[in-house]
């Protein structure tokens, strides 16, 4: 695992001598980054060879027999058409194996790079890039309680994704500005994305001009040839399960394959509600609906870049809501990295998911759950890693450090053992020998500052310690922890010509044309 650690001031002179320095460095504010992770675990595979094929055969059936919606959109009728689609209406069947066909030009993995090389992530392979939440309408801290979002809360979680070592990128609409019109906040968002963070983000996907925008934005930040060669999006494309793609979805993966941007091709899977109630049935139709977006997209460029995508969550049959965590969840999860595998493409799922309404124990349990089966199914590009509250209603400040923290475990689980002379530990075996101690030997001094990992959120003091701070529970102590990294963000350095060209785009837009609400 490598990281990259910036210490706020470490440019300035320290005075009063060699204790005074040490003082300053230890109390200076100091910036973590970590790579994305690598994984030097095996993939969990819970599929065997029958079962995969049944589900690959059933999942081509469906595309020839069933068939799919291209809803109000001529233009993508006319290309299924011309490549031996069936089509009747709306509905476009493909025979068997040609949607398998047009995927293989997809690569299995790209860049996307971010504004600060260092910042690059790889996304595909055995590579995992964490990205926070994305879309809700609320947000949630324990003073100011379940409001509607503004721009400066979006603003604010831009900045602790800048400040969090385990998250590698911004993220996109990290929560919904409402106090922003709707037809001008994409502008806002991406400006902030742009300028308070240097780690990659993703474009808008509301409407055909705001990808354009994200578009030409991105070029104003790059250069017009860098986007043209190269990766700088990775955005979120829905399929409105079961069997539809919406226009609105498909003018996005559109404009962002055409421009060589790449799009997450995601079914929204509620199981029971938008899928069957079985495992092996909704990766029937996880599988025939990415089959045709992915294809889709290579229609449009051939070797554009895609990402397998499977948001998954269950019902409960009582009250209707979803519920996150279940152990059907994990099994449909794993089952689609195994396929999206099999097709040989990166893939998207899990987070910090829960349908909790606070950051407690039910949250907890819930978004380990998902957390820990999104690293062992093979999940490349993990939407949601942090900060998802309520079913995804809500961004939490407080969860979201705090599920920021527990990421850093996945890191240090996905490392796998180090077999190496010094991780072997035989020369403390032998130093300490039967009935000693470990804790002063010299494998441990060597050691012990990067031995374990290391929490920033939770409390391990004693008891009367933490009585005497307040007994502060885990929300608590999350508060703390957001306030001291909106207190130590520094902004990252931007070319002041380039930054000047964003705020100009910007403002020039959102004057050409009325606020709009709706």
């Amino acid at each position: 695992m490598e990281e990259t650690v910036v210490q706020a001031g470490a440019g300035r002179r320290a005075r009063g001598g060699g204790g005074a320095a040490r003082r300053a460095e230890r109390t200076a504010p100091k910036i973590e980054f970590a790579r994305f992770i690598e994984r030097n675990i095996p993939n969990m595979e819970i599929l065997n060879e029958e079962a995969l094929q049944i589900i690959e055969y059933n999942a081509e059936t469906v595309l020839e027999e069933i068939g799919v919606n291209f809803v109000d959109n001529p233009a993508a009728l006319e290309r299924w058409r011309a490549v031996g689609a069936d089509v009747q209406g709306e509905r476009v069947r493909l025979p068997r194996g040609l949607a398998r066909s047009l995927c293989k030009t997809a690569p299995s993995s790209f860049i996307q790079h971010a504004r600060n090389p260092e910042r690059n992530v790889t996304i595909g392979g055995k590579n995992l890039v964490l990205a926070p939440v994305y879309g809700p309408p609320f947000v949630r801290d324990r003073q100011g309680g379940r409001r509607y979002a503004t721009i400066a809360d979006f603003r604010n979680f831009v900045k602790l994704g800048q400040m969090s070592k385990w998250v590698h990128h911004s993220g996109g609409t990290v929560c919904e500005p409402t106090d922003v019109a709707v037809n001008k906040r994409h502008l806002d968002m991406l400006h902030a994305h742009m300028t308070l963070s240097d780690k990659p983000y993703m474009g808008s996907v509301t409407e055909r001009s705001r990808c354009v925008d994200s578009v030409e934005m991105s070029k104003i930040l790059f250069g017009s040839d860098f986007v043209d060669q190269n990766t700088v999006m990775t955005s979120l494309v829905n399929i409105n399960s079961p069997l539809t793609f919406d226009p609105i979805m498909m003018d996005a993966l559109e404009v962002y394959a055409a421009a060589n941007q790449a799009c997450i091709i995601s079914p929204f899977i509620v199981g029971g509600a938008m899928a069957p109630v079985t495992v092996a049935g909704t990766l029937t139709q996880v599988l025939a609906e990415v089959l045709v977006g992915v294809a889709y997209s290579q229609m449009i460029r051939p070797g554009a870049p895609v990402i397998f995508g499977a948001f998954v969550t269950s019902i409960d049959m009582n009250s209707g809501a979803p519920t996150f965590g279940t152990p059907e969840a994990a099994q449909i999860t794993l089952g689609a990295g195994q396929l999206a595998r099999r097709l040989g493409l990166p893939y998207r799922s899990a987070g910090s998911f829960c349908g909790s309404k606070l950051p407690d124990a039910q949250a907890a349990y819930e978004t380990a759950n998902s957390l820990n089966i999104g690293l062992l199914s093979g999940v490349n590009f993990m939407l949601h890693a942090c900060g998802w509250l309520e079913g995804g209603l809500v961004s939490s400040y407080e969860k979201y450090v705090m599920d920021a923290d527990q990421l850093g475990i996945l890191h240090r689980l996905a490392a796998g053992v180090d077999m190496s002379e010094n991780g072997q530990g035989m020369d403390a075996l032998r130093e300490v020998g039967p009935g000693g101690h470990y804790l002063g030997c010299s494998h441990t001094q060597a050691n012990f500052k990067t031995a374990f990992w290391k929490t920033d959120v939770l409390d391990y003091k004693p008891f009367e310690t933490w009585e005497e701070e307040g007994a502060r529970d885990t929300m608590a102590l999350a508060e703390k922890r957001v306030e001291k990294m909106l207190g130590e963000y520094q902004a990252p350095d931007i070319d002041p010509g380039t930054a000047e060209a964003l705020a100009e785009y910007v403002a020039k837009k959102k004057a050409a044309e009325p606020d709009a609400f709706m």
